[in-house]
């Protein structure tokens, strides 16, 4: 029995671990952390995953494609922030406080999707659009304002 809860233990983990990629984080603390060992800004992406569809879009065409995947670990990292509205999809009190405070700082219009890179010390460095451009076309974007 005690073998079995092992490795469900470690399935699970594996899973977790899966389903987020490294440099991809929810909550603030941990993504300005990594930043900031890696000296590298944050991209905050503002979406609502069970409702927006371009943010569907956006995070299936882009942000875990491929390209974008082998472009990003080294140089940014990527805060999701989720306005989910399914019932069954509703984030933990404290990350819906936190995407709400984030929103009220960056996103005061509500847009959606909407993303902005920050510094190290959270000063807005630019905005990114999505526009249904190539992974590589949003890359030059980022590129563009990362050598700000």
């Amino acid at each position: 029995m005690r073998v079995q809860l092992f490795v469900l233990f470690l399935l699970c983990t594996t899973l977790v671990s899966a389903a987020q990629p490294s440099g991809w984080f929810t909550g603030k603390a941990e993504a300005t952390e990594y930043a900031a060992k890696l000296q590298i800004p944050v991209l905050y992406v503002f979406a609502g995953s069970d409702w927006c569809k371009p943010c569907i879009q956006l995070k299936q065409t882009i942000l875990l494609s491929d390209t974008f995947q082998a472009y990003y670990p080294e140089k940014l990292a990527i805060l999701y922030l989720d306005f989910p509205q399914q019932k069954k999809n509703q984030l933990s009190p404290e990350l819906k406080k936190q995407n709400e405070e984030l929103a009220s700082r960056y996103n005061k219009n509500g847009y959606f999707p909407y993303m902005i890179l920050v510094d190290s010390h959270e000063q807005p460095i630019g905005n990114l659009y999505f526009k249904h451009q190539t992974a590589i076309e949003f890359i030059q974007q980022l590129e563009t304002l990362i050598q700000k």
